[in-house]
């Protein structure tokens, strides 16, 4: 398997269309399985977005 970087850039848009969220995880997911990620490293690498968000929560509870 070859290392790759992906590069996501968002931003946020005054009235978001409610589907981009999910246009942009499922553009992020193909993209990981097309490098050679397997189903496990995905999933760990959706761990370690749920566990930044988590810490970012606790650090300033203001940013929800």
């Amino acid at each position: 398997m070859t290392t790759s970087h992906v590069q996501v850039h968002v931003q946020q848009a005054p009235n978001p269309d409610p589907r981009a969220l999910k246009i942009l995880a499922k553009s992020i997911y193909k993209e990981l399985r097309t490098q050679g990620y397997d189903a496990k490293q995905v999933v760990g690498l959706a761990t370690e977005l749920i566990s930044q968000v988590t810490s970012e929560l606790e650090k300033d509870p203001s940013s929800r």
